[in-house]
């Protein structure tokens, strides 16, 4: 019996550039940057002022207003996503044995504005004045937990952490399931909503986030020589993975065929990768045995690009390692997190989606801000404007504190 192909049927995506899959898809091809000041709280005294916050979202389009203290707002980016991707994937009447049918999403710390508003309450007040919802708002297993409950999803159902590679493990591991035929249909990706004083104030003292407070939309610049640090993000890239030949049975639109999945371990540092990035070599080598392809049939790598000083050099030299001079020769990398930020958990997931339409439609998102690049990133990042290019075979690169790696690699279809 020949091993079952995976392809992404739904997209479904909430994020500093948009609300839905097509308004990020526009925004994402014209370079717009979702980074600006905080809303969501008073920042004044925080070093890093800026964030990629979500606007304009109304938790009421997904929840009663009764009903939306129950929820964290992470786990209501999760339903908002994968709705619009279960209906994108034309499953809203799906007939089939939904003990089947599953949903496994990657949340990197969960619902960290649930923590603190209750211990706020709790210092302030005492154990009477805590939400009886506190514990079921803040897991990280309810995104996908309430995912299930609202689509009727009856199949495995869990959450990977495993920081800002959540996403990319979760892709990974639902595609194994259903090759591995216990599952026909996975609603998986990456949910996060962690721009809270904690969250913000806990990144700024590592001195890990960017300081470029008087020009937002410049300030997360992967790969350029004036990169201060990452910009935190907030949203949700949810795909809908589903066995082809039932896909095509039905007659489902396929963005892309799921073929690889690789993943590692630094086994070095809590939050630094190894200079020569061998964490990462070993994770995208992986992914390319997986899919059976050669190094230079993969056309477009969409980065982990951070846009810190640590880790832009260390991809970059891990990409060189793998491809040879192909890396110089013809591949094409650029970083969306330049214009949504990085989404920590839901990195991997949006990342995903976005990497999807770059195979289905042969264009390529920009690096934007890169204005002059580091002396030690010297391949080609597409710097500031989309490119129109097929991208027959495409790789999306995650990496997390911890040293935790993960590579997936989508092709046409």
């Amino acid at each position: 019996m020949s091993e079952r192909r995976v392809v992404i049927t739904g997209l479904g995506a909430l994020s500093p550039v948009g609300n839905d899959v097509p308004t990020n898809w526009t925004n994402i091809q014209a370079g717009k940057s979702g980074i600006a000041e905080i809303t969501q709280f008073d920042a004044t005294e925080y070093p890093s002022r800026i964030a990629g916050e979500v606007k304009d979202f109304d938790p009421e389009t997904i929840v009663t207003k009764k009903d939306v203290r129950r929820y964290d707002r992470f786990s209501l980016f999760a339903m908002g996503a994968s709705r619009e991707a279960w209906k994108d994937a034309g499953l809203e009447d799906y007939q089939g044995d939904r003990s089947k049918v599953g949903t496994i999403i990657g949340v990197g710390i969960g619902g960290l504005r649930t923590l603190e508003d209750n211990h706020t309450a709790l210092v302030e007040g005492g154990p009477r004045k805590l939400s009886p919802f506190l514990i079921p708002a803040m897991i990280s297993n309810l995104a996908p937990g309430n995912v299930a409950i609202d689509l009727g999803l009856e199949g495995i159902n869990y959450t990977i952490t495993s920081a800002c590679t959540s996403g990319t493990h979760a892709i990974g591991e639902a595609c194994r399931l259903i090759k591995d035929g216990l599952q026909d249909i996975v609603v998986t990706g990456g949910t996060e909503a962690a721009i809270v004083p904690l969250g913000v104030g806990g990144f700024g003292r590592m001195r890990a986030l960017s300081t470029r407070n008087d020009s937002p939309s410049e300030a997360s610049r992967p790969f350029d020589k004036d990169r201060d640090g990452f910009v935190i993000g907030e949203g949700c890239g949810v795909l809908v993975l589903e066995e082809f030949e039932a896909a095509k049975a039905r007659g489902a639109k396929i963005y892309a065929e799921v073929i690889g999945y690789g993943f590692s371990c630094d086994a070095y540092h809590i939050t630094a990768p190894k200079e020569g990035g061998e964490g990462a070599v070993a994770c995208m080598k992986m992914a390319i045995a997986d899919s059976k392809l050669n190094p230079e049939q993969i056309a477009y790598i969409n980065a982990h690009g951070t846009s810190t000083p640590i880790n832009d050099p260390a991809e970059t030299k891990a990409i060189k390692t793998v491809f040879g001079g192909y890396a110089k020769e013809g591949l094409m990398i650029s970083s969306t997190k330049s214009m949504v930020g990085h989404l920590l958990g839901a990195a991997g997931g949006l990342e995903a989606v976005y990497l999807s339409l770059s195979v289905k439609e042969g264009i390529v998102p920009p690096t934007i801000n890169l204005s002059t690049a580091d002396e030690a990133c010297d391949l080609d990042y597409v710097p500031n404007e989309a490119r129109k290019k097929a991208v027959p075979y495409g790789m999306s690169n995650s990496f997390g504190f911890g040293g935790t790696n993960a590579s997936i690699i989508l092709g046409a279809i």
